[in-house]
């Protein structure tokens, strides 16, 4: 925000979003279990309820105290659900109960309580959060200890690791934070007078961990962390209603993982920095940085799986240097802190080798970098040797072959060329031996060129006794060049194979999506995605999409459309609240597989289901990155897909919205014409019979019939064309004369064509054609009756037929107004007529369509123009001469 402008914050603003539709979440906030806080919480909630709030009990723990259970009474309290939990039975918290209860308010007492298996969310926080988002307001109670993010810090005051915590992002998100605060001194005096323990418990509690001491700093813990909050929460209101303040630059803080001991307390401590700093904090993990990644790989994944709870963001880059990679990536991306773990090499390596904090320190600059102090006391030191998994077989050997061609190689240059200096000749044996194997095979290569050169090349030759001790010093030089290129080598190596995969990842994801571009149908980017994520990330996979019943699965690779109750609430829960669900995640973790959402700015598009025989976690902090990234693919295309077909749905409807308003048109009009001339001239007949003279009477029964044959040939056109839509239309084929239909055809049109004059000339020696004489004397009928509407009395109307090759024309000339330009590409669509200069003629607009239809079912084609000679159309139908009258005409003398 830029304070002059006088105008609130965007970002506090949209802040205040997300609360749009949840309740709202106060926690009681206490150093230490006993000072108060469910006791303030259930006083607190019988103040609302006696202002005529909806106040229900969800889960309160009195411990038998008679002050809070004097509280409880006056409060509804929703039944606790029994579980069963190895031969004993667990009382929990019913939330499916109080959902359905959906009071205004709720009780939720000891947040960071684990639940038991087989409950639906693994912590009670999670049974919070779906009450917050289903708009129920929440009191709850937490201790200080059991925040995430100061989780070691408790552990380092009071000597006791607290296994229950919860993630920092639920202090964050409280809406309010009371701190029920004791001094020390009033505690311990509670915990002597039974109101926390019983007796024993209480003793052994004041011995341990009721220390003055550590109930202080405790203490201020939760001062220091209500205190950031409310903080917070001041700076967003005011840059929410724009009140000026001293805004300064914001800082951002950014902690190297390296997967070693002491990285989870590393990520926990930028945590606490960032809070106190507020400003956001990043983990950073270097590919290729180090020569112990192979081994800390698990140690790695752990810690940024912490960085991500705990609400940082995570980014893994290549780097030669992790030093040089880190402070440029923090340059680069306005970082102010930079936080490092300390040296756990042994003293005196660091003398030589240096350490990554120092070589951070050597490069920050003006950036401040902070280098974690703790107990590393029950950590074995790490020494100088590399921790590297042992060379297989195949790599044992290929150094020993190595090693053999360069000193074969070697000593037939010194036997024929006389070569003396044949050691960069061996060094090659192990630069090969780390090319293709890595370190370690490479430092077996090293012993054994070492050994090689001293038995075969240093006098006396053929034993390990060195007599010169000139070469002492060159077998020495020799041990550590090979030492040091086979570690640069290898390390080469490493970031290769590093840049490599990342190399073929981005193929990979660039060649899926043309894939999903190229897919036309749902099935097809369901069948290349599941197959994508399963190659790429070694996991079984299925896909589930709403339906008309519900969620169900639609494509799987290996082919499985089977899921079992748990994993079937897994794959609702992660759909309905778009988070993850099942195996891993906080929500279901019974289940065997991940469920995770895909969603597009539309909102959730299916739902991905992963699993792997291996125990341990499903996905690496890479592994999830890459998912999100086919997952956002996928769902993209899955929307594209969908987007067509809603068009053409939309399309569609819109052209039956049209037709079936161009079909009430016609009939409101077309049809009812001719039907209230048959109903005027009937009611004259009859009511004025014996006023009429003959002359009068053959009027009105030639108007009746007259009218009524117009009247049957549109209902016979309506009829036909819904013929053609439903495909029923039975062509009943069979060699006929021209003439016959032509004659036909202008019997029954007599009375239309009595006005105008006819001519017809069909060229002499036409052949039989095939096809229906019923259906071609409707078409020629359709295009005579559109002649006459279209053209003056006493004009003439021409019929031709000719033939050309192995085709039949036959034309139909009017000298009427012709057929406008914009109307020749529509003139034989439903429903379409041609408005002349004066007026749109009578008709269904049908008569046209239904020719193109019978000709095209006839195996001819039907196309409309205007004259060359003259004003008028001309319509041309085109039949095909069937075969055997053409090899009936080759075979006549």
């Amino acid at each position: 925000m830029n304070d002059r402008d006088g105008r609130p914050s965007p970002d506090a603003l949209l802040n205040a979003l997300p609360r749009e539709g949840r309740g709202r979440l106060k926690i009681f906030l206490g150093a230490a279990p006993g000072v108060g806080k469910t006791f303030e919480m259930l006083t607190v909630a019988q103040a609302r309820r006696r202002e005529g709030l909806d106040v229900v009990i969800g889960l309160v723990e009195t411990h038998g105290r008679k002050e809070t259970l004097a509280l409880v009474n006056g409060l509804e309290m929703v039944a606790r659900r029994a579980v069963e939990y190895r031969g004993h039975t667990v009382e929990e918290m019913d939330l499916d109960a109080i959902l359905a209860r959906h009071p205004k308010l709720v009780l939720v007492d000891e947040l960071a309580h684990t639940n038991a298996p087989g409950s639906r969310h693994p912590k009670r926080y999670l049974d919070v959060e779906e009450l917050l988002a289903a708009g129920i307001d929440v009191f709850t109670t937490l201790n200080i200890q059991h925040v995430e993010s100061l989780n070691d810090v408790v552990a380092g005051i009071t000597r006791i690791r607290v296994r229950e915590t919860v993630p920092d992002s639920i202090i964050d998100r409280a809406d309010d934070i009371e701190i029920i605060d004791l001094t020390p001194q009033d505690l311990i005096q509670r915990l002597k007078d039974g109101k926390i323990y019983i007796a024993h418990q209480a003793a052994r509690a004041v011995k341990h961990y009721f220390l003055p001491g550590n109930l202080a700093a405790l203490r201020e813990l939760a001062l220091r962390r209500t205190a950031q909050r409310v903080d917070d929460q001041m700076v967003d209101y005011m840059r929410s209603n724009s009140i000026s303040g001293p805004w300064g630059a914001s800082d951002r803080v950014l902690v190297h993982v390296d997967g070693g001991p002491g990285s989870v307390a590393l990520v926990r401590h930028a945590r606490r920095i960032a809070d106190g700093l507020r400003g956001p904090w990043t983990a950073i993990h270097v590919e290729g940085g180090g020569w112990r990644e192979q081994a800390r790989q698990t140690g790695t994944a752990e810690a940024m799986r912490l960085a991500e709870r705990l609400g940082g963001e995570t980014v893994t880059m290549p780097g030669a240097d992790a030093a040089t990679a880190v402070v440029e990536y923090a340059r680069t991306n306005n970082f102010t802190h930079i936080i490092v773990a300390p040296s756990r090499r042994a003293h005196w390596t660091e003398i030589f080798l240096g350490s990554m904090a120092q070589r951070v320190i050597a490069k920050a600059g003006s950036i401040h970098v902070h280098v974690l102090a703790g107990d590393h006391s029950s950590e074995k030191p790490e020494s100088s040797s590399i921790s590297l998994r042992p060379p297989t077989l195949g790599a044992w050997g290929g150094s020993f072959l190595s090693v053999a061609v360069a000193l074969g190689v070697a000593m037939m240059m010194h036997r024929v060329l006389g070569v003396t200096s044949v050691a960069l000749v061996l060094l090659m044996g192990v630069l090969a031996s780390a090319v293709a194997f890595g370190l370690a095979a490479s430092l077996v290569a090293c012993l054994l060129s070492v050994a090689a050169y001293n038995f075969f090349f240093l006098p006396p030759l053929y034993t390990f006794t060195i007599s010169d001790p000139e070469n002492v010093v060159t077998l020495s030089v020799f041990a550590v060049v090979a030492v040091v290129a086979s570690n640069l080598t290898a390390r080469m190596r490493v970031q290769t194979v590093t840049a490599q995969g990342r190399a073929k990842t981005n193929e990979e994801l660039y060649q899926f999506s043309r894939k999903l571009a190229g897919a036309v149908s749902l099935d097809d980017v369901l069948w290349a995605t599941v197959h994508q994520v399963a190659l790429m990330l070694k996991v079984r996979v299925v896909m589930l999409l709403p339906g008309e019943n519900g969620l169900a699965v639609q494509a799987g690779f290996p082919p499985d459309d089977m899921l079992d109750e748990a994993d079937l609430a897994a794959a609702k829960w992660a759909w309905q609240h778009n988070l993850p669900a099942g195996r891993g995640a906080d929500t279901l973790p019974g289940a065997k597989r991940l469920f995770l959402p895909m969603q597009t700015g539309r909102g959730p598009t299916g739902v991905f289901g992963i699993d792997r025989d291996e125990p341990g976690p499903l996905l690496s902090p890479d592994g999830q990155r890459l998912l999100n990234s086919l997952s956002d693919q996928a769902a993209l295309a899955i929307e594209r897909v969908n987007l067509v077909r809603d068009v053409d749905q939309a399309k569609l409807q819109a052209e039956t919205d049209r037709l079936r308003s161009a079909l009430l048109t016609s009939i409101s009009h077309d049809l009812r014409t001719p039907l209230a001339s048959i109903l005027g001239a009937a009611t004259s007949l009859m009511s004025q019979h014996g006023e009429l003279d003959e002359v009068g009477r053959t009027t009105m029964l030639r108007t009746i019939r007259e009218e009524a044959e117009r009247l049957n040939r549109f209902i016979g056109n309506l009829l036909d064309m819904t013929r053609l839509e439903a495909g029923s239309l039975s062509f009943k084929g069979g060699l006929a004369d021209l003439s016959d239909v032509v004659g036909a055809v202008l019997r029954r049109a007599r009375r239309i064509l009595s006005v105008y004059q006819v001519k017809v000339e069909l060229a002499p020696g036409l052949p039989m054609l095939n096809f229906d004489m019923v259906l071609f004397e409707q078409v020629l009928f359709n295009l005579l009756d559109n002649a006459a509407k279209y053209s003056i009395a006493g004009s003439t109307i021409q019929l031709r037929a000719t033939r050309h090759g192995d085709r039949v024309w036959i034309e139909l000339l009017d000298e009427g107004d012709g057929i406008p330009a914009e109307d020749l590409e529509r003139i034989f669509d439903k429903f379409y007529r041609v408005r002349s200069a004066d007026r749109q003629r009578a008709g269904t607009g049908l008569g046209l369509a239904i020719c193109r239809g019978f000709v095209e079912a006839m195996g001819g084609t039907i196309t409309a123009a205007n004259r060359a000679d003259r004003t008028g159309a001309i319509f041309t139908i085109d039949l095909p001469v069937p075969a055997q009258m053409s090899l009936e005409e080759e075979d006549a003398p």
